[in-house]
């Protein structure tokens, strides 16, 4: 457990960096005077598909692109602090896979922006966080719901010149991993009597009740005492027992 939440330089850098490559290609359009719109996807041709690998990084406009930076950095730093050993996989294929259902499902028209990214890390860390029943998992669900979950309305056709398909496409893909990558998530502490091998007779504390689930005081003797006893059951033949009693003035 302590692996997996650790902090380290990559949890905030690759996010940075992942971010920062967004505002470079917007840079690179504005500079340089050129569209990169047509290398979005574009459903069902298959010049469109390119747009699986390049329409993450390419913006309308710098509205979209900051409505969609906050978001990513947020994300993806969470996955990469809750979810190291599988954050790359999910990144990766996330993008392919929402981009590919996008291509298969979409209108005619070139779909572009890391939004359907954000929509694969918002539906993975929800559904992943409950299913993996930690602690630590499901607060991060519950957050991710409270901020994101008012994004689940745009994965429906609500308003013009949204993508709506490739909101869709990233939830059904977020949703998909979480029941795919199970191996390296942390799980939840098992205490001892949750093992299959628990003996009852053998736990400590147990032995500190009877039957009934009466508390029972077990005080080890001090060694002298033992000698004492010893002593006394050679000379006299047992043990000599000495009862002190308190009058109860109630």
């Amino acid at each position: 457990m302590q692996e997996q939440f650790k902090f380290t330089t990559g949890v905030l850098g690759y996010p940075i960096a992942f971010v920062l490559v967004l505002w470079i290609v917007f840079w690179f359009e504005i500079r340089f005077h050129v569209n990169l719109n047509s290398h979005g996807i574009y459903p069902k041709r298959l010049s469109g598909l390119q747009g699986v690998f390049f329409s993450p990084f390419i913006h309308s406009g710098i509205k979209h692109l900051y409505s969609n930076s906050i978001p990513l950095f947020v994300l993806s730093t969470a996955l990469f602090y809750f979810y190291r050993p599988i954050a790359w996989k999910v990144l990766c294929y996330g993008i392919l896979l929402s981009g590919f259902l996008t291509w298969c499902i979409g209108r005619p028209s070139y779909h572009i922006g890391a939004s359907g990214l954000i929509y694969v890390l918002v539906s993975f860390t929800f559904f992943k966080g409950i299913l993996a029943k930690h602690f630590r998992l499901i607060a991060l669900s519950l957050l991710v719901i409270f901020l994101y979950g008012s994004m689940v309305w745009y994965t429906m056709p609500i308003e013009e010149g949204i993508s709506w398909e490739g909101h869709l496409s990233g939830l059904i893909t977020g949703l998909l991993f979480a029941f795919l990558f199970r191996r390296e998530i942390a799980k939840p502490k098992k205490y001892v009597w949750e093992h299959k091998d628990f003996n009852e007779e053998d736990d400590p504390f147990l032995k500190h009740f009877d039957a009934d689930g009466n508390f029972i005081e077990l005080v080890e003797p001090e060694p002298e005492i033992l000698q004492e006893m010893e002593t006394t059951t050679q000379k006299e033949g047992g043990p000599t027992i000495h009862y002190t009693f308190k009058e109860n003035k109630d």
